[in-house]
């Protein structure tokens, strides 16, 4: 099952694998029923989690919504620290991840949009270094996972702080590995050489413990937050929760 599942990953496209996997994920959920693990996205208990990502990782893939790790942490984190499930909100999701994408439409107050270059999943078309908006148009913006790939991540953030309004705020996640300071040569353009040096084919950038620091530069505000330190031990084993992982929060800059 996990060299399956990272050969999938590594080699079958993105936008073939969001119309297919869920259905697919689906059936494998039949056979790991239990109530060991619980998915607080889709409310749905297992006997344990599915393995994910090129070096599979136990216990990660939620088989009902396709929630990872990090998406259970980012859900309890809207949950108990933001407005996001009862203020309304104009919300713009860039490369929309498929656990969210059904739920945050159900939400009555959130006026919910979804863009992307090259996602099916997503409703506007956009490349995320010329975002389509007016300035100061959105209260929430999430991008997550998506600066590693990206050609200029510091013109995507500058884009992200032009429209958010100025008391708005976001989340925009990327790996961070433990390195000094960011990796990025941009001489390397083959996919093999990529995935040797970032850890993906896509990525064109490693991110360090600069991360914040770096994205900065754009103008934008961002904070690192440890939500997952304020959590129990048995919520961490429940949720199955990545327990370094740190949220960070942006905020619109000068």
């Amino acid at each position: 099952m996990k060299s399956l599942i990272s050969f999938v990953i590594r080699y079958v496209p993105r936008p073939f694998l969001q119309k297919v996997s869920p259905l697919a994920l689906r059936f494998l959920a039949l056979f790991n029923k239990g109530n060991n693990v619980y998915c607080p996205v889709c409310d749905h208990s297992y006997k344990k989690f599915l393995p994910y990502g090129r070096i599979a990782r136990e216990n990660a893939l939620c088989p009902n919504c396709l929630a990872l790790e990090r998406h259970r942490l980012m859900w309890l984190f809207l949950k108990g620290k933001t407005d996001f499930f009862t203020s309304k909100l104009k919300v713009l999701h860039i490369a929309p991840e498929h656990c969210f994408i059904d739920r945050f439409e159900a939400i009555s107050n959130l006026e919910y949009i979804t863009a992307d270059l090259e996602s099916p999943l997503a409703k506007v078309k956009m490349d995320v270094h010329k975002i389509p908006f007016e300035e100061n148009t959105f209260d929430v913006v999430f991008c997550n996972h998506v600066m590693e790939h990206v050609e200029d991540d510091l013109v995507a953030c500058a884009e992200i702080n032009r429209v958010l309004k100025n008391d708005g705020w976001g989340i925009i996640q990327s790996p961070v590995y433990d390195l000094d300071k960011t990796l990025e040569d941009k001489t390397i353009k083959d996919p093999a050489e990529r995935e040797r040096v970032f850890g993906q084919r896509d990525h064109v950038r490693k991110y360090g413990n600069d991360y914040a620091a770096r994205l900065r530069k754009s103008g934008i505000k961002i904070e690192a937050n440890q939500f997952v330190k304020e959590l129990s031990t048995e919520d961490i084993k429940k949720y199955s929760l990545p327990e370094k992982e740190v949220i960070f929060v942006c905020r619109k800059g000068n």
